[in-house]
């Protein structure tokens, strides 16, 4: 039952069940997975955003029908990496964003659950007793608007005084309905039921948002807590050819991770590589070739056969004389090809054609634009070191190009630092408590457990539960979140590492033992080509002592 979609990447076998919570074991996965469980609200993902871009909150039509912050996460990240037509995805390094992907889908079926309830409870005490349902829903959504902080709203500061004044007024209209009405009658009984039975509706439906509040909010922080919350989705498991729906979704699953392991990063000028960072330090090592003997001969060799000795030496990047620890875990050594884009653009677009597979660029097209490319408009190669440190919370990379241009050889190393994400992601639930006097020892005070979900809530989520099967309508009626572009789950909501003093230490002293070893492996071949080096050796050891004192800069961002 195997697929191949139009860009020709394969998704064979069919029937596959998915890899649930299995990547989910890092902190930066974890964090931002818990982000589809949260109940805040959803304008707090604002402040989370990094200078790569800014995320959009559409504003409701009605404020009654909003998304939570889980909510229009979880929606907006399926949209965004599953929906059909979707643009190109950047890399999220020391993550697994299909893990992420996953547990939005398991928060929204958990959700979805709970609302086919609420959907049911609506249709028995709703169409009923649909005057009453929409007189108190009338009457919450005044509350709702009218309970606004007017300093924050920018309004009058009469207009709260307005709503209190016409919920009394309401109030005493429902009581007046309830004590004064003839008590004879069908229509003066209906009048009665449609007041009284909504608020049982409501009762019932209190019950069941508590108990899913409390599923969400124990994945929420069995995540933080590195549980290991397993995402449950069978939707996405085939059980026959058949099943189109859970095939396409299997095969988008898929799909994420493909172009997760893509060797393409895109280059956005001040912004960095995106998914990688910005560049803080740049190492030149940039001198005249000229023959070893006077009146030799250089052999010639290419830009490729010094980067694949480069290569071979980072791999044993582990090794070391001394038994302190060191890299405990080896650095990821891999060839990438640098495509450039716009500072301010608003998408990228994977390369297509024979020479690309699953997203990933050839061997022989990597060898070709390392020795060909390296001057002009076109795709750059670089080689690049890569530490995923924190629990996947910093993530160092180091990118090596070598280039050649008429007699002078160019070997330039760069450091690029992606650091926590924020910190909106990291923090835990807390209950909702109060403090209460005593009833005997009034001076002492007791704290008291308040239910998670507040009356309000309640009408917010019966009211929404109907339009869930429609998300585009409740899309129009409540508004949503439009992530921001580029996309990536990492880069978008990532800290700078240099306020966190061993993240920023660690990203400066992994420079140091790679810088040297380029050199090494890259004058070792000089050597082997008949080239004199004394030029070479002469810089490789100023640029030694420099980096030894190495700060982080704004080296991406030129002062002309």
């Amino acid at each position: 039952m195997g697929a191949v979609v139009a860009d020709g990447f394969d998704f064979s076998p069919g029937a596959q069940v998915p890899l649930l919570g299995g990547a989910g074991q890092t902190a930066a996965t974890q964090a931002l997975a818990s982000a589809a469980y949260r109940d805040g609200p959803v304008a707090d993902i604002s402040k989370a955003d990094s200078d790569s871009g800014k995320s959009e909150i559409k504003k409701p039509k009605l404020s009654l029908f909003a998304p939570n912050l889980g909510e229009a996460f979880s929606r907006a990240v399926q949209v965004r990496m599953l929906g059909g037509g979707r643009k190109a995805l950047i890399q999220s390094f020391g993550t697994e964003p299909q893990a992420i992907v996953e547990h939005c889908l398991s928060a929204t079926r958990v959700r979805k659950q709970r609302d086919a309830k609420l959907t049911l409870l609506m249709v028995l005490f709703g169409l009923v007793f649909l005057p009453g349902v929409l007189l108190w829903l009338g009457a919450f959504q005044l509350k709702k608007v009218f309970s606004k902080d007017p300093a924050k709203e920018g309004g009058p500061r009469g207009v709260s005084a307005l709503g209190a004044v016409l919920l009394a007024v309401l109030a005493g209209l429902a009581l007046f309905a309830m004590v004064k009405l003839p008590t004879t009658g069908f229509w003066m009984l209906y009048v009665r039921a449609m007041l009284v039975v909504p608020v049982i509706g409501w009762w019932w439906a209190k019950q069941i948002c508590e108990k899913t509040a409390v599923m969400l909010r124990e994945a929420w922080k069995g995540l933080l807590e590195g549980g290991g919350v397993a995402a449950k989705i069978p939707e996405a498991v085939p059980q026959d050819p058949n099943e189109i729906a859970a095939e396409t979704l299997r095969q988008n699953l898929a799909k994420v991770s493909a172009e997760q392991k893509s060797n393409v990063v895109f280059y956005a000028g001040p912004k960095g590589i995106l998914g990688m960072g910005t560049r803080w330090g740049s190492w030149q090592l940039a001198e005249e070739l000229k023959p070893a003997q006077a009146g030799g001969e250089i052999h010639p060799f290419r830009s490729w056969d010094v980067i694949r000795v480069i290569h071979d030496r980072l791999r044993l990047l582990e090794r070391s004389p001394l038994h302190t620890g060191g890299f405990q875990q080896p650095p990821s050594v891999r060839h990438w090809i640098v495509s450039p884009v716009g500072e301010k653009a608003k998408e990228v677009a994977h390369p297509e054609g024979t020479e690309i597979e699953a997203y990933q660029v050839r061997g022989h097209e990597i060898e070709r634009i390392c020795n060909e490319q390296q001057f002009g408009s076109g795709n750059r190669h670089y080689l690049g070191v890569q530490f995923v440190l924190w629990d996947g919370q910093l993530v160092i990379t180091l990118m090596i190009t070598v280039t050649v241009l008429h007699e002078t050889l160019r070997v330039e190393v760069t450091g690029h630092a992606l650091g926590p994400v924020n910190s909106l992601f990291t923090t835990k639930p807390e209950p909702k408590t109060k403090d209460v006097a005593k009833v005997v020892k009034f001076w002492e005070t007791k704290t008291q457990q308040l239910p998670l979900i507040h009356p309000g809530e309640v009408v917010r989520l019966a009211a929404r539960a109907p339009l869930t099967w429609f998300p585009s309508v409740l899309d129009f009626m409540g508004g949503k979140l439009t992530l921001p572009e580029p996309f990536g789950l990492r880069h978008v909501w990532a800290d700078k590492p240099w306020r966190h003093r061993f993240m920023a230490d660690d990203a400066l002293r992994a420079a140091t033992p790679v810088l040297r070893t380029v050199h090494a492996a890259a004058l070792s071949v000089l050597k082997e080509n008949g080239v004199d080096t004394e030029r070479f050796d002469n810089r490789s050891l100023v640029l030694s002592g420099m980096i030894q004192g190495a700060e982080p800069g704004k080296a991406d961002e030129y002062n002309a």
